[in-house]
């Protein structure tokens, strides 16, 4: 029996493995399973329509010591801009608590998590970068880990810039820790953190061209840009100091 037959056009959606919620942000759809087309695909896998989606806003109460977080950084933001205008939208899922931080506000919001007594959040375990090409003006997107030793919790920054405006202010000033963190995330994702002592490149090469994990970035087909690099002797090499 041939196998030779064009791939399916059949547009009809696909169940996803997880309903949509109420609130939940969609932000694009993916088709097929690994986004090739015209290929004469006969697993069915073609037909797959799957609904890219962000978790929405939750509300309260959140559950665990969730509530307690939300309600200390409330107080403690409270004799500056308010914590409406620093956070976005507060959201639990998978046992995770996410605050949505507006970008002018992000170090304050750091220094209210470190400080206070009552939360002491005063390591950042990391910084990720996250490319969303279809969500239009919050494209690009940083995440801070955050741990607190003292009362044993944990708690996620989620901060958005848009691709036209990739600017996201440091919390090196806050957390040394984010020192190479941030620059990794600007080496792969192209995020320029305002601030930062030493915003330059930490794996590619200075003059490598794009951003490789970002989602528009090409998967194959580029020059191998490697061949012919020169390393500098240890006394030409750049200086943090």
């Amino acid at each position: 029996m041939s196998t030779d037959r064009p791939e399916s056009t059949d547009s009809r959606a696909v169940e996803p493995e997880q309903p949509i919620g109420p609130t939940d942000e969609v932000i694009g759809v993916r088709r097929g399973m690994f986004g090739i087309s015209g290929s004469g695909d006969t697993s069915g896998y073609g037909r797959l329509v799957h609904q890219v989606a962000l978790p929405g806003g939750s509300a309260p109460p959140y559950g665990s010591y969730f509530d307690s977080v939300v309600d200390l950084l409330r107080a403690a933001l409270a004799a500056g801009a308010g914590f409406d205008a620093a956070v976005e939208r507060v959201v639990v899922d998978r046992d995770e608590l996410t605050l949505h931080i507006d970008r002018d506000h992000l170090v304050a919001v750091a220094r209210a998590l470190r400080d206070d007594p009552a939360l002491r959040f005063e390591l950042c375990l990391g910084v990720s970068g996250v490319h969303y090409p279809d969500e239009s003006g919050r494209e690009l997107r940083a995440v801070y880990h955050l741990n607190s030793i003292t009362h044993g919790r944990r708690v996620r920054l989620e901060v958005s810039a848009p691709d036209t405006d990739p600017h996201i202010p440091s919390l090196y000033r806050v957390y040394p820790t984010c020192d190479w963190h941030e620059r990794e995330t600007y080496d792969f994702f192209g995020i320029r953190f305002d601030g930062h002592p030493s915003l330059t490149r930490i794996t590619m090469p200075d003059d490598w061209r794009g951003h490789p994990q970002r989602k528009d970035y090409p998967l194959g087909g580029i020059p191998v840009e490697y061949k012919g690099a020169r390393i500098p002797p240890p006394d030409e090499r750049r200086a943090y100091s």
